[in-house]
């Protein structure tokens, strides 16, 4: 199965959301909701299994979404719930976390490992 179309956008409900990936062969990790950067990189760090040596910043988690290579082949999808709350505490972290994630997704369109991003306003 060849997963969702990799990328970030904005889905209704995150437990349909989750379910139709997996349904789709994709691997599925939820995440958030989430009020602080620090908050959400350790959360997405947990989501991807990070290694030991990816840094709590904005280019650490730029540098491991683009590869990935530590995680099994196929795609990836994170379901990132309760956006809102970022967005409200942390304006400019939750811009600059969208940013980061759609060039991680565009980026690992060629790693073997497609990360898609769906954003769900509520927790499920």
């Amino acid at each position: 199965m060849s997963g969702p179309r990799p990328g970030v956008r904005t889905v209704r409900l995150a437990a349909r959301a989750a379910a139709d990936a997996e349904r789709q062969g994709a691997s599925v990790a939820v995440v958030g909701p989430v009020t602080g950067k620090v908050e959400l990189l350790d959360a997405l760090g947990r989501a991807l299994e990070f290694p030991g040596w990816v840094g709590r910043n904005w280019d650490a988690l730029a540098d491991a979404l683009g590869d990935l290579s530590w995680l099994p082949a196929g795609p990836k999808v994170v379901v990132w719930t309760g956006v809102d709350a970022l967005r409200s505490a942390e304006p400019a972290a939750y811009r600059t976390a969208l940013e980061v994630l759609r060039d991680g997704a565009r980026r690992s369109m060629v790693s073997g490992r497609p990360l898609t991003v769906l954003l769900a306003p509520e927790e499920s």
